[in-house]
């Protein structure tokens, strides 16, 4: 079967999906670790391909930029092709000190103003959870990589440029946020609605408390700490 998003036949597609934002990344990702990869999806130029790492199958696919688009492309994975589970992997920006260029961040909760929720299911709160088995995998594969790995709340926002100053963060650091992105939200809802499994791990690419930033090249390649915490979890 296929969907206007994704032309794939249900079979091409792993039971665990890697799902970076961007879709360079997705194909920088397959290229480099997995065996025999196999560009399964490429409408709307969103690559996923489906390979082997460490002699298990799995898939990885970009999701875009921002809640409905990530809304969009789990919702087909876990209704459509029966993905069991999808960790998302991403850049996100530092609220706070602690957190440093490059640190990696396991979010166990997602805050959001965003409306998403609400209007696909009626669900009307602001905090979306991942699976707590998916986390645990994470944490063992971080321990057994040697990756530090910072935990907490998340800010899953669907504005990226704000009219209101640039002390808005320190209003949502104060309500517990670490840092923020854009889909965790989205895709943590979309798991609980079709009774999947879910997470997120982010790198920090920028920081709202220092002048640190990272280069897109940075971002689509060098990640490399997160991805292969990814992977080693998704085989876990």
């Amino acid at each position: 079967m296929s969907t206007p998003h994704n032309n794939a036949g249900r079979e091409q597609i792993a039971g665990t999906v890697i799902m970076p934002g961007d879709p360079l990344r997705a194909k920088f990702i397959a290229e480099t670790y997995l065996a025999c990869p196999v560009l399964f999806n490429d409408v709307r130029g969103m690559y996923g391909y489906t390979g082997e790492y460490r002699g298990k199958r799995i898939s990885v696919m970009g999701s875009g930029m921002g809640m409905p688009s990530m809304g969009i492309y789990s919702y087909e994975l876990f209704h459509f092709y029966n993905v069991e589970n999808i960790i998302r992997i991403g850049s996100a920006g530092s609220y706070c000190k602690e957190l440093n260029l490059l640190d990696l961040l396991l979010v166990t909760k997602s805050y959001s103003e965003s409306t998403y929720a609400l209007v696909q299911s009626g669900y009307n709160k602001d905090v979306a959870f991942p699976s707590e088995i998916l986390n645990h995998k994470l944490r063992k594969a971080s321990e057994a990589l040697g990756k530090r790995l910072m935990e907490g709340m998340v800010h899953s926002t669907d504005v990226f440029y704000r009219e209101d100053g640039a002390d808005y963060y320190k209003k949502l650091y104060g309500q517990g946020c670490l840092a923020v992105e854009m889909e965790s939200f989205a895709l943590f809802h979309n798991a609980a609605a079709c009774k999947k499994q879910a997470a997120c791990l982010l790198t920090i690419s920028d920081s709202f408390v220092s002048s640190e930033n990272t280069t897109a090249e940075q971002r689509q390649n060098s990640f490399t700490d997160m991805i292969e915490t990814a992977l080693e979890a998704a085989v876990g």
